[in-house]
């Protein structure tokens, strides 16, 4: 292994070095309004191409229903239906499902645009990979399920989520604490952290797959003539699978970032909590 390292080494680049992703892709120069706060990179681009196509597919969709569906109106029912009832309508029941419906797709198919632009060519970077995204919608889902407490119990939403029944009261106030950290201080993080975090790993993997293909077929078999390029082949191979991977991940994220929302304001809606 240490023979193959130094041959990879040797046989590298202009500067004789492989050169992986870096976390800089992620902070593009901008394109347009720079040095405004309307500033605009790669990045907003992507997420505005995102947005707009997904409510082109969610309109066209929609109006062109028929009493015997096509194939793409099948597609297109399931792809509403799956987050409608087995995400919002089983966690929250019909009628708060209903109430709180819009909000709830919606952050199902902005995390899930936004996640997926990460393996369209040309793309190629989830717009959720940075944190302010995903803190956007975190907040959301944090002001969501607090409205949501509040106007179910007025000023004893607060007392519910706090003041546990049941407990000692020696140890009630140390409880509360430990609620009121769990409750309205880790919530929000957990739901930044993770969907960044998979993003930004996952966009990693990915370009670092297919850098090491470019690197071992141009520059190690085709300018160097090194027999070692062919392991260009696995990389490749490694790149396709987490391709799908990401694909899988980035419906899962978009799933979990949802269903964590419904549980938190069917949580703040019940009566003790």
């Amino acid at each position: 292994m240490t023979n193959i390292a130094s041959l990879i080494i040797s046989a590298g680049s202009s500067d004789g070095e492989f050169h992986g992703p870096e976390i800089a892709e992620f902070f593009p120069d901008a394109l347009l309004f720079a040095g405004t706060p309307f500033e605009i990179n790669r990045i907003i681009l992507i997420r505005l191409l995102a947005v707009a196509v997904m409510i082109a597919i969610l309109w066209i969709g929609s109006s062109r229903l028929k009493v015997i569906p096509t194939r793409a109106q099948s597609a297109w029912e399931f792809l509403m239906d799956f987050p409608r009832k087995s995400v919002v309508i089983e966690t929250l029941g019909e009628k708060e499902g209903n109430r709180f419906m819009p909000i709830l797709l919606t952050i199902f198919f902005s995390t899930l645009a936004m996640n997926l632009t990460g393996i369209i060519p040309g793309l190629q970077i989830a717009s959720t990979g940075l944190i302010g995204m995903a803190l956007i919608m975190a907040a959301v889902a944090y002001v969501t399920f607090i409205y949501a407490g509040i106007k179910a119990h007025g000023g004893g939403f607060f007392r519910n989520a706090l003041w546990l029944p049941g407990v000692p009261i020696l140890i009630k106030p140390i409880i509360a604490l430990l609620e009121f950290l769990s409750t309205f201080i880790i919530r929000p993080i957990t739901l930044t952290l993770r969907l960044t975090m998979n993003m930004v790993a996952g966009h990693m993997l990915l370009v670092l797959c297919f850098l090491a293909t470019d690197f071992f077929f141009r520059v190690v078999l085709v300018e160097q003539g090194n027999p070692l390029g062919l392991l260009g082949i696995g990389s490749f191979a490694f790149g396709v699978v987490f391709v799908v991977l990401e694909l899988f991940i980035g419906a899962l994220q978009a799933y979990i970032f949802t269903i964590l929302t419904a549980i938190y304001i069917q949580m703040a809606l019940a009566d003790e909590h």
